[in-house]
């Protein structure tokens, strides 16, 4: 298990995001999976802060498994991520702007949002051992 840090806080935020296209439409097949991939990489070296730690896509809808500092909120950062895919999507894909009115992006409005962290049996043991830990008692594998 890997820490971060800021200037001020140490975290582990883990979370898994999934996405779906608008209509649910079944367009994320064989290499726009990929390029969605890569462009969601792209995205990241722009935004050194935001790590993608997995993404895979089926045919209408993206998982990823995202690291976010706790100063950036989650749903700022599918939206970040949904309007740049979406735009670049549509740059490479010239019939997305066919299948979907311009106004509208190729993504769903919604997205399903949960945290992966730490489990909540080592929290409890660290928490009920705190004032043993402080003194080098408790040997707890964080």
């Amino acid at each position: 298990m890997k820490f971060n840090k800021q200037e001020h806080a140490v975290y582990y935020t883990r979370y898994h995001v999934v996405f779906s296209t608008r209509y649910r439409r079944k367009i994320l097949r064989g290499s726009m999976g990929e390029y969605l991939k890569r462009c969601l990489q792209g995205i990241t070296r722009l935004y050194p802060e935001i790590h993608i730690e997995e993404a895979n896509t089926d045919e209408d809808h993206v998982h990823l498994l995202l690291n976010i500092p706790p100063k950036m909120a989650v749903s700022r950062v599918v939206n970040m991520l949904k309007s740049n895919t979406g735009r670049m999507m549509r740059k490479r894909f010239l019939f997305l702007s066919k299948l979907y009115v311009k106004s509208e992006g190729i993504w769903s409005t919604g997205y399903f949002v949960s945290t992966v962290g730490v489990n909540e049996a080592l929290i409890r043991k660290y928490i009920e051992y705190q004032g043993d830990q402080d003194r080098g008692q408790a040997q707890l594998d964080l």
